[in-house]
């Protein structure tokens, strides 16, 4: 198990994906393939598991990272925000996004951030004070990152904390802090991987939040706008659970403002 680990993360946009996850996606491979011979690493089943392992990953982590950037200071927030296609995508609308936002749910005390990637950095962008920001993604690497922001920021109307964590469990997001907002910025196509919309409804029910934003893009791969951006199965669900829920679109992203309570 543990070289098969090893050898998965070799590849550079995998390295920084922590190795429980990695372990935890192994393992869910080798439930559903039980028949599979691993004793010979020259063996087809052996490298063939390393490359399905890794295939997924890809599909599920390795989405909106851009590795040709390094984070080193904090002295340009915005340039850092550039180095991940989602947070890059939304500087032109960042301020606009959170003033809209926090007219809808009121000032927030407490904030978690779920498959955040380096989205905490935009806080700037929010002009709070008095906030504890809880953030979760499974890269360590951003999470180390994410860590140093929140410390050099202390004393600064900001406590906060990164944790390296698999969202998809429903089990750890209950246990989350009791909060005011929670973000899902455009995580749950990643999480229902395909598959209906059951890891959604679990999540949005489980995770402890007044309000959850839930947020999807509305462009194409290709760049072309979506020709029906919004997502109808969203609002059927919502309507279903009695959750009330605002949109907020933007050029590239539309935003499912959810109230829980």
């Amino acid at each position: 198990m543990d070289n098969l680990v090893k050898e998965i993360k070799q590849k550079k946009e995998l390295r920084e994906i922590s190795e429980v996850i990695v372990k935890d996606q192994l393992k869910e491979y080798l439930k559903q393939h039980p028949k599979l011979k691993l004793d010979n690493p020259r063996s087809a089943d052996y490298k063939n598991t390393i490359k399905e392992v890794r295939a997924k990953l890809r599909r599920s982590y390795g989405l909106f990272r851009d590795e040709s950037l390094e984070i080193e200071s904090f002295q340009k927030i915005d340039e850092i925000l550039t180095s991940h296609s989602s947070t890059k995508e939304r500087l032109s609308f960042y301020p606009e996004f959170y003033q809209k936002l926090f007219k809808i749910t009121g000032i927030p005390k407490v904030i978690l951030d779920l498959g955040c990637g380096i989205n905490p950095l935009s806080y700037g962008f929010m002009h709070l004070s008095g906030v504890e920001y809880y953030a979760y993604d499974i890269n360590q690497k951003e999470i180390k990152v994410l860590n140093d922001f929140f410390l050099l920021n202390q004393g600064k109307g900001l406590v906060g904390k990164a944790f390296v964590a698999d969202i998809s469990k429903v089990s750890e997001v209950k246990k989350m802090p009791p909060a005011d907002l929670a973000f899902l910025f455009k995580i749950t196509d990643i999480l229902d991987q395909g598959k209906g919309h059951k890891k959604t409804e679990e999540i949005l029910l489980g995770v402890p939040a007044r309000y959850v934003i839930i947020s999807f893009p509305t462009l194409t791969m290709s760049g072309k706008p979506m020709n029906a951006p919004r997502r109808r199965w969203m609002e059927w669900l919502c309507e279903r659970l009695k959750y009330e829920f605002t949109v907020l679109e933007f050029s590239n992203e539309i935003f499912y403002v959810v109230k829980k309570q």
